[in-house]
C-alpha cells in the first residue's frame, strides 16, 4: 500500500536515508575536526598570555617580541618572498637527505635482520657511531663538502639514518617464531621470506622509525643551515640574529614548528594508510 506521495513507507525510508547519508558524513567529519581542534586550545592561550605579558612590561619585548610583532615580521618576510625561498630550500634539503637515509637504513636494517652473521660485525660499528651528535659532524661536513647543500644533505642523512635503522632492525628481529618456522617448512627463499613475512611484520616499526627520523632530520637541517649554508630557515634565523631583528628570529622559529607539525601529521596519515591493521596506531 502506497502513501499519498506515491512511495511505499520502505521506499520513503530508503530515500530519506540516501539524502541523510552525505549530511551525516559531513557531520561526522566536522565532529572529528572539532575534537582535534579542542586539543589545540592551549596554543592561542599561550600566545595571548605572551602578548599581555609584553604589553604590561612583565616580559622584555626586545628579548622576546610579542606575537603581534612576530606575525607582522612574518607577513613582511612572506610579502618580500624571502620566506618562501627559505622554506623551499630547507624542505628540499630535508627531502633529499631523509630519502637517502630512509633507503639506506631500511635496506640495511632488513638485510641485517636476515644475515645475522653480518649483523654481528656491523652492529658494533653502528652503535659506536650512533651516539655521536650530528653537531660534531658539521666541521667535517664543511671540510668534506664545503658550504651548501651537500654538507646539509650529509648532516640530515646522519641524523635520520640511525633512528630509522634502529627501528627497522628491531622490527626485522621481531618476526613471530611461528611465522619463521612456517616459512622454513615451506622452503621459502630469503627473498620471499623478506618480501612476504619480514617486511609486513616490520612495517609498523619502519614507519615509526621514519616518523622519528623525519623529525630529527628537520631539526638537523636547521642546525646545519645555522652554520654551513647560505639559504634556508636556519640561515634566515642566523642572519636576523646578526641584525638584532629578534622578531624575525621568532617568526622563523614559528615557521619551523608549523612545518615540523605538518610533517609529523603527514607521517601519522601515512601510518594509518600503510598499516591499517595496527591497533596501536594513533
Amino acid at each position: 500500500m502506497k502513501e499519498a506521495g506515491g512511495l511505499a513507507p520502505s521506499q520513503q525510508i530508503a530515500a530519506l536515508s540516501s539524502l541523510q547519508g552525505p549530511a551525516a558524513g559531513v557531520s561526522r567529519l566536522l565532529s572529528s575536526w572539532l575534537a582535534k581542534l579542542k586539543h589545540l586550545i592551549l596554543i592561542p592561550i599561550i600566545f595571548l598570555l605572551w602578548e599581555i605579558g609584553v604589553r604590561l612590561h612583565w616580559i622584555n619585548g626586545n628579548v622576546l617580541p610579542p606575537p603581534s610583532a612576530t606575525i607582522h615580521a612574518l607577513i613582511d618576510l612572506a610579502e618580500a618572498g624571502y620566506l618562501w625561498q627559505d622554506i623551499e630550500a630547507s624542505v628540499l634539503r630535508v627531502t633529499i637527505g631523509f630519502t637517502l637515509a630512509a633507503i639506506a637504513a631500511v635496506s640495511l636494517g632488513l638485510a641485517l635482520g636476515i644475515w645475522r652473521s653480518a649483523a654481528a660485525y656491523l652492529l658494533p660499528v653502528i652503535e659506536l657511531l650512533r651516539p655521536i651528535s650530528v653537531l660534531a659532524w658539521i666541521p667535517l661536513a664543511i671540510l668534506w663538502f664545503g658550504l651548501g647543500d651537500h654538507s646539509a644533505w650529509f648532516i640530515i642523512f646522519l641524523g635520520s639514518f640511525f633512528p630509522i635503522f634502529t627501528n627497522t632492525y628491531l622490527g626485522a628481529r621481531s618476526v613471530a617464531p611461528i611465522h619463521l618456522q612456517v616459512a622454513q617448512c615451506f622452503g621459502a627463499s630469503k627473498w620471499l621470506f623478506l618480501r612476504r613475512v619480514m617486511f609486513p611484520s616490520a612495517l609498523p616499526y619502519i614507519v615509526a622509525g621514519l616518523r622519528v627520523g623525519l623529525g630529527v632530520g628537520w631539526t638537523c637541517v636547521i642546525a646545519a643551515e645555522l652554520i654551513a649554508a647560505t639559504s634556508g630557515l636556519g640561515y634566515m634565523i642566523q642572519l636576523a640574529r646578526t641584525m638584532i631583528e629578534t622578531e624575525k628570529v621568532m617568526a622563523g622559529m614559528i615557521v619551523i614548528g608549523i612545518i615540523g607539525f605538518l610533517m609529523n601529521s603527514g607521517m601519522h596519515w601515512l601510518e594509518r594508510r600503510l598499516i591499517p591493521w595496527n591497533p596501536d596506531r594513533h
